[in-house]
């Protein structure tokens, strides 16, 4: 299988966050982070999405999946250099600007953590191949006032808040994240493999 990865992460106030978390798990940076990819296996091309934030549980540091869509209602459209992934609910973008970096890994991603398959953990994937940077833009639009941003064509790093505030308990939900205001995006990239 052929795969496009586009990830996009933006920074969020951490405190919100945690309101979110299952019981066990910790929030380990403001972050919430789009992992979009094209899947292509033969003619047919398949898109998916995900959303999560960077947490510590059993054990383990990784993502936390709060929502994932593939196929409908998820399309895609690619005009030149640029990818837009659209739902109902989201509108996602990512242009290729020809800068290469380092491949993308991550000091603390033992994997990604699952909720809706029984807290399910799947192991980190082993990517060896160089990033492409991008420009993007989001905007999440189930009700008006949901959280969007555009990138500034910088990376730039997120660390952990002390708490300031202690919210009532929030579902995991991708609703409820997108109720989180964006304060930046942190940055972007592709980067394109087979799996």
């Amino acid at each position: 299988m052929r795969v496009e990865q586009f990830v996009m992460a933006y920074h969020v106030e951490q405190d919100r966050l945690r309101a979110m978390l299952p019981r066990g798990f910790e929030s380990l940076r403001p972050v919430l982070r789009f992992n979009a990819e094209l899947r292509t296996e033969g003619d047919k091309t398949t898109p998916c999405v995900e959303l999560n934030t960077p947490v510590e549980g059993e054990g383990k540091r990784g993502w936390l999946n709060i929502a994932r869509w593939e196929g409908t209602p998820l399309t895609y459209d690619r005009a030149a250099k640029t990818v837009t992934f659209r739902a109902p609910f989201l509108t996602l973008s990512f242009t290729a600007v020809g800068l290469e970096g380092g491949c993308p890994a991550e000091r603390d991603n033992d994997g990604c953590f699952y909720p809706d398959r029984a807290m399910a953990f799947v192991p980190a994937e082993q990517i060896d191949v160089n990033k492409e940077f991008c420009d993007c833009s989001f905007a999440w639009s189930f009700r008006p006032g949901d959280a969007h941003g555009e990138s500034t064509r910088e990376t730039l790093p997120a660390f952990p808040m002390d708490r300031a505030a202690v919210y009532p308990a929030a579902p995991l939900t991708a609703e409820e994240a997108a109720s989180i205001p964006c304060d930046q995006v942190l940055g972007c990239y592709v980067v394109r493999f087979d799996r």
